[in-house]
């Protein structure tokens, strides 16, 4: 068989028989290898991919990450360009469209999401009935799904003048419902949308306005939270944007699909990073007792919170940009004690060979903590604040998804190891130890 660079040769060495498979973008399709069989009858070959680690799940256009270089960009703009001179919903319109807006463009989506932002009165009693308690996270997933059946539009997921209005709906609403939560959490008055305001000056005031006629937000603050925003709005492929694919293959409604990936962000691996991040900088305590941490680590006792990350094995490209601004809200906040401790471990962690050894580095995660806390925004609000930027990046990919003809509903494969064909037996003839084994 001739080998054309574009394919890839595969010798089955149970049969000998070689196959020519075809590669595209560094990838191969994973149903071309179901033909590679023993027998006629046989399934075919499969990969076994656990947490999708080498495996492509779709063609995207929207978010490019090269991890060893420290690379991000949103349709192909830096993120270190956007960060400094664009506006949270100037790059939610580039992740949604493609492009970034002209000036017409950018007047008119302010213009929607601006007059979107107040919800349903009576989706205040599904708020209400939370107990006073309750962790903010899970009042924001729950209330984004109860959104869909005030909204039952939204399940013309196909008309696309619906579907924008869904659109400017879920971009709009998310901070308000995050900050009702918040309120809620507290037991103080709801304090609602000020449409004079830009997007993040707006969920500011509804988070901390209080006896003021107008909440004027501190301009240093306003534009750390653009930052913030702009830098978490998407991220490729990760749990929680796999999970919104995944729902909206079902053709399911956009808010039921994003309270599912709002679900998979709230996991202490992914959004509440930063809030395990902070408690690991409190638990610390002290800059003097950070070497001893830092062995505790290397000794395989815990984690190093705010460390790592499964696609960049170089500085995360977001943690360089939000340390500056950490620098710039203390000097409106004062400086965090917990900074000196996380400066501390972050010389020692780039300086330690284990932690160089295995390219280590800080991410996002690792400041964003330390900024929100500074802002005054409590603990358990730290995965809401990440799910209201990737609102956007969420629905981008959703929209992508439903566009793309090759996909259907998600439906992994699996690797069967279990038992087979057996006979019921009937209970009264069942050995209770074999049943209590199987119990296990």
């Amino acid at each position: 068989m001739s080998a054309n660079k574009d394919t890839l040769t595969i010798t089955d060495n149970r049969t000998g028989q070689q196959y020519e498979v075809p590669i595209e973008y560094d990838t191969i399709r994973a149903m071309d290898l179901r033909q590679i069989k023993v027998n006629p009858e046989d399934f075919g070959l499969m990969t076994y991919d656990p947490a999708f680690m080498n495996t492509a799940s779709c063609k995207s256009q929207i978010t490019y990450i090269d991890g060893d270089k420290g690379i991000l960009e949103y349709r192909g703009y830096p993120i270190e360009q956007l960060a400094e001179q664009s506006t949270y919903l100037e790059v939610a319109y580039l992740l949604l469209y493609g492009e970034l807006p002209n000036e017409q463009q950018l007047q008119q989506w302010q213009y929607h999401i601006t007059h979107h932002t107040f919800i349903n009165e009576n989706i205040k009693k599904v708020l209400d009935g939370f107990h006073y308690n309750a962790h903010p996270m899970g009042m924001f997933e729950s209330m984004v799904a109860a959104l869909s059946t005030f909204y039952p539009d939204a399940k013309e997921i196909f008309d696309v003048e619906c579907r924008q209005k869904q659109i400017y709906r879920l971009i709009a609403k998310v901070p308000t419902i995050a900050a009702f939560a918040s309120r809620h959490r507290i037991g103080m008055q709801y304090s609602y949308p000020d449409n004079d305001l830009s997007y993040e000056g707006n969920f500011l005031n509804m988070m901390f306005k209080t006896t003021e006629l107008k909440y004027k937000p501190d301009p240093v603050l306003e534009r750390a939270l653009t930052v913030l925003f702009i830098l978490h709005a998407d991220h490729e492929q990760n749990c929680s944007t796999n999970a919104m694919r995944s729902i909206g293959s079902a053709h399911t409604d956009p808010f039921s699909a994003i309270a599912g990936a709002a679900a998979a962000l709230y996991g202490p691996l992914h959004g509440g990073a930063n809030e395990a991040v902070l408690r690991m900088l409190n638990e610390i305590g002290s800059v003097e007792r950070v070497p001893e941490y830092v062995q505790r680590v290397k000794n395989g006792e815990f984690r190093l919170m705010g460390f790592g990350h499964r696609v960049y094995k170089n500085y995360d490209p977001r943690a360089r940009i939000i340390k500056q601004v950490a620098y710039e809200v203390f000097e409106v906040t004062g400086k965090d004690p917990l900074l000196d401790i996380a400066l501390e471990l972050e010389r020692i962690a780039l300086e330690d060979e284990y932690f160089v050894k295995r390219r280590l580095y800080p991410n996002v995660d690792f400041y964003s903590g330390i900024i929100y806390r500074a802002m005054r925004f409590p603990v358990d609000m730290f995965p809401v604040l990440f799910a209201i930027p990737r609102t956007s990046g969420w629905i981008a990919q959703w929209v992508e998804m439903l566009n793309d003809p090759e996909q259907k509903i998600a439906r992994p494969r699996q690797v069967y190891l279990g038992q087979r064909t057996r006979q019921y037996v009937p209970l009264a003839q069942r050995d209770g130890a074999a049943a209590q084994t199987a119990g296990r």
